[in-house]
């Protein structure tokens, strides 16, 4: 996915995902993008092998929560946009659906064994809020599988530079203000604009420790072989990676979660 940066509006709309739900459901559900057929889903599979009550925090269309909805598990899905929920049901295959934010989660506490969200948090203004919903609904042992776009990597500004100017010419991955928390509109495709907010990895990290979420495994995995083909231009980069996945513990609610 090509990502070209705008200025921010004054007032920036909330409703972008509602306004451009099809763009997503068109190009990266139902086996449309190999990022997801050949790496995210059989990572979700594989680290999510033996729950039996699965969230599905940000679902989408419901692809993710379809994968994981085999016989013995319940899955549930919710996302806060209508217009990818309405879909999710149309597309049925198992899970249950509902329409909330990561915030405020209409689930008891310790209801699930695990939770997972894809590719989500990098579009939620409460980050805390939405993490402490995430631990509060986890029982205690619970798992975490939490998929964002790499944030060092995927730094507004970041990319692969062919500098020909220089002798002999190089060729890296640019860097942008990493430490940053930024906000931006981004244009993902022509016509359709999408709301990304960078913050960096120790952000995430603390905010998970904070509310009693231990890690035990990040994963960073190349780009896939379906996506390089797809993108030849990003080859030369493809030791780069655009994935960051971190896999977390819900610790028993009588330890005390981690002071900074």
């Amino acid at each position: 996915m090509t990502r070209s940066l705008l200025p921010m509006p004054v007032d920036p709309s909330r409703e972008l995902w509602e306004t451009h739900a099809r763009w997503w459901i068109d190009g990266f559900t139902e086996g449309a993008d190999p990022e997801y057929t050949e790496q995210i889903l059989p990572l979700a599979t594989e680290h999510l092998a033996g729950y039996a009550r699965i969230l599905d925090v940000g679902c989408g269309d419901g692809q993710l929560a379809r994968r994981l909805a085999t016989p013995g598990v319940s899955v549930t899905g919710v996302d806060p946009t209508w217009n990818q929920i309405a879909v999710a049901a149309e597309r049925a295959g198992g899970p249950t659906y509902a329409r909330a934010a990561a915030h405020e989660l209409p689930f008891p506490d310790g209801r699930f064994d695990a939770v997972v969200a894809c590719l989500v948090f990098e579009h939620i203004d409460d980050l805390d809020g939405a993490i402490a919903e995430v631990a509060r609904v986890l029982a205690d042992g619970g798992r975490f599988v939490f998929f964002l776009n790499h944030p060092l990597l995927q730094t507004p500004g970041s990319g692969w530079i062919d500098d020909q100017i220089v002798d002999p010419p190089e060729q890296y991955w640019r860097i942008g203000p990493y430490l940053d928390e930024v906000e931006t509109v981004e244009q993902v495709e022509r016509g359709v604009h999408i709301r990304f907010l960078h913050r960096p990895l120790s952000r995430y990290v603390n905010a998970l420790a904070d509310h009693g979420l231990v890690l035990e495994r990040m994963l960073e995995p190349s780009p896939p072989p379906g996506f390089l083909d797809r993108a030849p231009g990003y080859a030369a980069a493809a030791s780069v990676p655009r994935l960051l996945v971190l896999v977390l513990r819900r610790a028993p609610r009588s330890a005390p979660a981690r002071r900074s």
